[in-house]
């Protein structure tokens, strides 16, 4: 009797400790196939990312490199970010394979343990747990540690945060266009390439300069730029053969996203059925996983914090020191130098793609804290400007500090420089971009806010891009009396692209830097929006080969990015959102643009954000519209209030020392770090010599003493 009375609780026993088995057993099966599946991958995919280091070896090689091989260079993951992008990869794949094989149907299914696929994947790995000195005043390279609460806010080799969640064709990383005859919103997506042909393009270059900016404007711009965020190229898959699908036959696939060229396109004649395209890196999702869809790196810190002088890793960092001295010094060219003065050392890695552009030459590209520092020739030289600048602060302050070690040299110098990029880029820069929007979007400085979030924006790499429709056709170069030197004093843009033999042999800066302060931006016009310098001889150095288009590219990264369109934007910014023709047309004040972008696009929620934001009339006394404000402003005003070091913040630089900075001025660097005795008193106003330039003894100087200090 006593059996029967215990015999429901035995059952029950036996019921739970089979359900127990059966569900370790279903978890055993589960971690079996993710580890299956991982393995399986990881083999895939690292034979992908080998294959493309030694195919891109060989590329280069050749004595003749592609327009594609040249921007791959300049693309290509390095260190840490490759790392992450690799394991970002293996994490996608496995989870599409995971996927199929179990026939989900939702990508968040409790059978399929995220956490234990991410485990497997490694996804923990790709950067190295930072131990945090909290008491350090210095920055780390890799941005860690600047938020005490979450020491890898705003780091390198994080994911660009998403403002507005990602929208992919199938909501986890196809883009839109990706599809033939999907639609979004109910209408076709158009080409990328013909969006360029019909917005973007223009023919004649007159009247186009801004008459009230220096060609110093659009330059800063893309330092600030290369300061903030990169995102290189992720790899493609294991066929040997996508790479040359890609390339030569246009066929999409795997990372493969082709800039189709629409009919009676003149490159059609001349580059085949397309401009080949490579998907941007990602990396893993994290904790807890509330949204899959690919989130595109950031290899680079989110801190203004002169990070494309220094690099973002360590052992780059390292790399571009002079460790043989004592003395805090950035390492320099031992082959050449400008009448005394330094150049960039080389990128000793070979091959390079500066050695092809001048057959004769064979000089080099440069190495630099950025891996673009060669793109083009104004980017070079402004490079070398701040490498002489830190080469100069080291060496007064170890002059005032004798007793100081070579890392602390180095470190105060760093520190110097990038407060020099915060005050010159707040300052002079963006009060010139938002004109009076300016105080609405970055107020007043209040001090650090450990709440504000300082990552850099998917949509911010967009919306910066404004500036491509800021460079003019051509690049001069001045002589002392700001008059063309040389025989080629005026060169067409297409030929300074990777053209570091300009600098070195024939030469140097100094003409270059003249050119930037007495030679005028162009103007960001509605209807003569990006010169065909840019738009169909990107990465076209020499006449063998054919060029890019940088417009449509702009579009098909923001596809690729998953980016939200035109209007969901508008929201964002609580901005009317147009949907007909007369609504378009008052937001942009432009029918036939209006217009234009309606027969593309068959709804304003459709426009990409790069086309949209552009499209819009600048804001009053600005240089972007309202949309470009909002975002850039937004953007701006965290990168500043969420950064620990920033240079205003209490204790970061005394009171005396801060008073110094405020006298720094990028005339002043020239001044210093050139041979050039005559310059404007406002750098970034169109200049046209002699009016407004003034010797460099009216120039205030940055007065060291106030880092002086007493040897304990």
């Amino acid at each position: 009797m006593r059996v029967l009375l215990h015999l429901p609780a035995l059952l029950a026993s036996l019921t739970l400790l089979q359900t127990a088995a059966l569900a370790a057993n279903a978890q055993t099966t589960t971690t079996a196939a993710i580890s299956d599946a991982v393995s399986q991958v990881k083999v895939q995919v690292n034979k992908a990312f080998l294959e493309s280091r030694t195919r891109l070896k060989t590329d280069m090689s050749s004595e003749a490199p592609t327009t594609r091989q040249l921007s791959e260079y300049l693309k290509h993951a390095k260190g840490r970010a490759r790392t992450a992008i690799r394991i970002g990869q293996v994490w996608e794949e496995s989870l599409k394979r995971l996927r199929q094989k179990a026939a989900l149907t939702n990508a968040t299914d409790p059978s399929l343990d995220l956490t234990a696929l991410s485990w497997e994947v490694g996804c923990d790995a790709p950067v190295p747990v930072v131990r945090c000195d909290e008491d350090s005043p210095y920055r780390t390279i890799t941005g860690d540690c600047n938020n005490r609460r979450n020491p890898a806010l705003g780091a390198a080799n994080r994911a660009l945060a998403r403002w507005l969640p990602a929208e992919y064709e199938d909501g986890l990383s196809l883009p839109f266009g990706w599809t033939p005859g999907r639609t979004r919103n109910g209408f076709p997506v158009p080409l990328a390439r013909d969006v360029s042909n019909q917005i973007v393009d223009y023919l004649n270059e007159e009247g186009v300069l801004d008459q009230n900016r220096s060609l110093l404007f659009m330059q800063w711009g893309q330092i600030v730029d290369h300061d903030l965020d990169f995102a290189p190229d992720t790899e493609l898959g294991s066929s040997e053969y996508s790479k040359a699908q890609c390339d030569k036959y246009c066929i999409q696939g795997d990372n493969c996203f082709p800039i189709m060229f629409p009919p009676n396109d003149p490159k059609l004649k001349t580059q085949g059925k397309c401009m080949p395209f490579f998907r941007a890196g990602f990396v893993c999702p994290t904790p807890p996983y509330q949204s899959l869809a690919r989130d595109q790196i950031n290899a680079l810190t989110s801190f203004l914090d002169a990070s494309l002088v220094y690099g973002p890793e360590p052992s780059l960092a390292s790399r571009l020191r002079n460790l043989s001295s004592p003395l805090g010094l950035m390492a320099v060219n031992q082959e050449f130098c400008d009448h005394g003065l330094a150049y960039l050392p080389f990128d000793i890695k070979k091959p390079s793609p500066c050695e092809f552009i001048n057959a004769t030459a064979r000089v080099p590209c440069f190495l630099a804290g950025d891996s673009r520092a060669s793109e083009q020739i104004l980017l070079a030289t402004s490079h070398t400007l701040f490498l002489r600048e830190h080469n100069r602060l080291a060496t007064e302050l170890k002059r005032l500090n004798p007793h100081w070690d070579g890392e602390k040299v180095y470190q105060e110098a760093r520190k110097i420089l990038g407060a020099f990029v915060q005050i010159i880029t707040f300052r002079d820069y963006l009060p010139i971009v938002l004109g009076e929007e300016m105080q609405k979007w970055i107020p007043p400085y209040q001090g650090y806010n450990k709440s504000a979030d300082p990552r850099i924006s998917n949509v911010f790499t967009f919306a910066f891009r404004f500036g491509h429709l800021e460079v003019p056709s051509t690049v001069s170069r001045l002589d002392e009396n700001y008059q063309p030197w040389g025989p080629e004093a005026e060169l067409p843009l297409h030929t300074l692209f990777f053209n570091t033999w300009r600098i070195v042999k024939d030469g140097g800066i100094d003409p270059l830097v003249r050119g930037l302060l007495a030679k005028k931006s162009k103007l960001l016009d509605q209807n003569k929006m990006m010169t065909r310098e840019l738009r169909n001889k990107l990465f076209q150095p020499t006449h063998k080969i054919h060029g890019f288009d940088l417009a449509a590219i702009n579009i098909q990264r923001g596809r690729d990015h998953g980016m939200p369109g035109y209007n969901s934007w508008r929201g964002f910014c609580d901005l009317p959102r147009p949907q007909t023709l007369k609504e378009l047309n008052a937001v942009l004040k432009n029918r036939r643009l209006a217009k234009k972008l309606l027969d593309l696009y068959g709804t304003p929620d459709n426009i990409d954000i790069w086309v949209g934001g552009v499209a819009e009339p600048l804001v009053e006394r600005g240089r972007v519209g309202s949309l470009l404000a909002c975002l850039l402003g937004k953007q701006f005003q965290q990168i500043r209030d969420g950064d620990r070091f920033w240079w205003e913040n209490p204790g970061v630089f005394t009171e005396k020392q801060r008073d110094s900075l405020q006298k720094m001025s990028f005339s002043r660097l020239v001044c210093d770090n050139t041979h050039i005795t005559k310059v404007p008193r406002d750098p970034f106003q169109a200049n046209s010599y002699p009016q407004g330039f003034v010797d460099c003894s009216a120039i205030d100087k940055l007065d060291l003493s106030p880092w002086a200090s007493v040897e304990n």
